[in-house]
């Protein structure tokens, strides 16, 4: 356990550190809590030994372990209440009733990385969850259509697509063929069974096979690849941690572009938000991942924020709760 003063010490190091990457300095702390630096250098010597605080090899001052942010997090945090600029801009975004909720997601994280300068993403549900029901096409115009995808879960996508040549009699065709031979499949699966199941006997029905086969092959696929949707991933370069790191930045983003890495944010069942620092999560031990899961009618999903250890904690959670509110709302 801390004393009061040692909590403090380690509550405004780590809120200084946030603001501004320099070591804190025991002159600093001294004038703000009214003790002699003798004092406050002897408690910050005892906050390094348990770990809390580390010594910078350029400076005198100390910075936050990874131990000493969830200290703070754990104990010391209090969340700061989101000012009425920042939650006029994401009200905006959600009381635009023509826009569907994956997009207001979207760009309610857009909205958050300009405010934050960090990275956000949102990961739907799974996709091997997620069962093919059926597909359905609508004409708008000719050569023009929308298809609509429906899965066992009641989760709706739709496409535009375009054809040319193509009568509506062939594409209804396939799309018979398609919900004959596929329906019931996991979503994640669907291309590989166009491409060994539908492929080989498609011309056998239809006389523009070809384009017709691309044209839905790559629609299930970009319905595939909707699952994580990453916003602002050229945040991590305006991180003073990361800019001057070439090597740091690559594999981090390349942890970023990783499918199977961005899905073991989601793997917990636990619909509250949950603060990864470090270590704790699978990107990078440099960053710190706060995520929460939400859930619409069938949509359901987590979202998440990417930054660097030093994150302004106390905002994002406030951020998150207010979004996830807004989205189960």
């Amino acid at each position: 356990m801390l004393t009061e003063r040692q909590e403090k010490i380690l509550r405004l190091i780590v809120e200084r550190y946030i603001k501004e990457p320099i070591p804190v300095g025991s002159k600093v702390l001294s004038k703000i809590l009214k003790c002699s630096s003798a004092t406050i250098r002897n408690e910050m010597g005892i906050l390094e030994e348990k770990n809390l605080l580390e010594k910078t090899h350029t400076s005198s001052g100390r910075v936050p372990s990874e131990a000493g942010y969830r200290y703070y997090v754990d104990h010391l945090m209090k969340l700061k209440e989101m000012n009425a600029e920042d939650m006029l801009k994401l009200q905006i975004v959600f009381n635009n009733k023509q826009l569907a909720l994956s997009d207001v997601i979207t760009k309610s994280l857009q909205v958050i990385s300009d405010m934050t300068n960090y990275t956000t993403m949102v990961l739907g549900s799974n996709s091997h969850d997620n069962l093919l029901k059926k597909i359905e096409v609508v004409p708008i115009e000719e050569g023009s259509m929308i298809v609509i995808i429906v899965t066992d879960k009641g989760h709706v996508e739709h496409k535009n697509i375009r054809l040319q040549d193509v009568s509506l009699e062939e594409v209804q065709k396939t799309v018979g063929l398609i919900n004959n031979l596929i329906s019931g499949t996991p979503i994640d699966e669907v291309s590989k069974k166009l491409e060994f199941e539908i492929k080989p006997i498609i011309g056998n029905y239809v006389k523009q096979h070809e384009q017709l086969y691309n044209a839905f092959y790559h629609v299930f696929n970009d319905f595939n690849n909707q699952e994580v949707n990453i916003v602002g991933r050229n945040k991590m370069l305006e991180q003073p941690e990361f800019s001057s790191n070439i090597d740091k930045i690559k594999t981090v983003f390349n942890k970023l572009e990783n499918k199977e890495i961005l899905r073991s944010i989601e793997e917990d069942d636990d619909n509250n938000i949950k603060v990864y620092i470090g270590k704790e999560n699978n990107i990078d031990s440099d960053v710190t991942v706060i995520k929460t899961k939400f859930k619409n009618g069938n949509e359901e999903g987590t979202i998440a924020i990417v930054g660097p250890k030093r994150m302004e904690y106390d905002r994002v959670l406030s951020m998150l709760e207010y979004m996830k509110e807004m989205i189960e709302r």
